[in-house]
């Protein structure tokens, strides 16, 4: 059995070292001149290996097509993503919000393992760009690279979506799709910065924001909320807040977006009132702009005493209910108008790609081209920050990798 799979990335690897132990013969083809190049940057350079939860928490962290993973999942869950890694050696843990990563915090022992153990299984690289796929009668007969034909009796396409393209995530993974009469939904950002409609951000560039709720809406619509950090730049908002809130916005362009920021979330209404009404007592003689340093980071008062619609430079103690009520709203629903997102290339990941409903859940095979198979990003499946991503790439690369060494045709 000759099994070719393109694309040395998580997916890849698992799909290829799959196979091979199955006893299939594999090649894998990687544009780039090491394997697991995109894992280097996931999780700032630690990588967050998965999440340590059950399968149902992964399929709760889907937004896009989550039932397509039932059978992946169930074959390869967190637990076993965990136990497949130490047992190569690498020490894990968990952290804030069940993100698994390398105890060592470092994407390296990750990718060494993996690399590891699909030579030690017997994978042969090819450091080479695919072409084409060659078909026959309805079925996949091999691929082309480097002006060679290289025949195969099933191939795995496990080229990554089109964000960060310096890693080769290119998008090529789409065109063999469609040359193989598939449907392919158009790639998106997901997991992205937000750009702004406005200048708040570019002023406020740099803050970084602990312990905030930030809520997302569409068209007045609530989408989004959770608790976490965020950062302001020089075009809008970033941070785990911001990208997981971008997930969820899909039709940037035709709808509206915006964001609202409570600065004190551990604080209702009430309670945040009386803070301020102690506050104002210390400095009932000091200008506004000169009383919210015990409240709030420095760079942000300007902003928000801008939107409360106070004068900077009226006195505390002439401050009135109604006004005070104004700086309450603002410090619980600080808003930011959102024109977009950053590029694709800067997304995490891409919402879109090759259309589940013609790939089989319970192997990953092509409906349209016998002996063709999917992993990883290059699918229609997207999850939120937190190692959810990573799983999927390992589930479905797993699965592609044994039905594609043990099915009959």
């Amino acid at each position: 059995m000759n099994i070719i799979v393109i694309g040395g990335g998580a997916a890849g690897l698992m799909a290829a070292g799959t196979a091979a132990e199955q006893g299939a013969n594999v090649t894998l083809f990687e544009t780039n001149e090491k394997v697991g190049r995109k894992l280097f940057i996931t999780g700032k350079g630690r990588c967050n290996v998965c999440n340590d939860c059950d399968a149902q928490e992964v399929l709760r962290n889907v937004p896009v097509n989550p039932r397509f993973l039932y059978s992946a999942l169930g074959a390869f869950s967190p637990a076993d993503v965990k136990a497949f890694f130490e047992e190569k050696g690498v020490a894990l843990k968990t952290e804030r919000g069940n993100r698994v990563f390398p105890v060592s915090d470092r994407a390296s022992d990750i990718i060494d393992a993996l690399f590891l153990w699909v030579r030690r299984t017997g994978v042969s690289i090819v450091h080479a760009s695919v072409s084409d796929l060659i078909m026959q009668d309805g079925r996949v007969t091999g691929v082309r690279a480097g002006r060679k034909s290289w025949p195969a009796d099933r191939v795995i396409v496990a080229t990554g979506g089109a964000s960060y393209p310096q890693t080769g995530s290119t998008g090529d993974g789409y065109r063999f799709a469609r040359e193989a009469g598939h449907t392919v939904v158009p790639a998106n950002p997901s997991l992205v910065p937000l750009v702004e409609k406005g200048e708040t951000c570019r002023e406020l560039m740099g803050l970084s924001l602990r312990n905030v709720q930030l809520t997302a809406f569409e068209n007045e619509k609530k989408i989004y909320t959770d608790f976490g950090e965020m950062l302001f730049t020089h075009f809008g908002l970033s941070g785990p807040l911001v990208l997981s809130a971008s997930a969820h916005m899909r039709h940037i362009g035709s709808k509206n977006y915006r964001v609202e920021i409570d600065l004190k979330p551990a604080l209702d209404e009430k309670t945040l009132d009386k803070r301020l009404l102690a506050d104002f007592d210390k400095h009932k003689n000091s200008d506004f702009v000169n009383a919210l340093g015990e409240l709030l980071p420095r760079k942000i008062i300007p902003a928000v005493i801008e939107k409360s619609g106070i004068d900077p430079r009226e006195k505390v103690n002439t401050i009135t209910k109604k006004q005070r009520a104004s700086l309450l709203r603002v410090l619980k629903c600080f808003p930011v108008e959102i024109s977009g997102k950053r590029p694709i290339a800067e997304a995490i990941v891409t919402t879109g790609g090759v259309s589940v409903r013609e790939v089989s859940p319970k192997t990953m095979e092509s409906k349209k081209c016998s002996g063709l198979y999917f992993a990883g990003e290059v699918l229609d499946v997207d999850a939120y920050t937190g190692g959810f991503n990573l799983q999927i790439a390992w589930s479905t690369g797993r699965l592609a990798g044994l039905s594609a060494a043990q099915e009959e045709k």
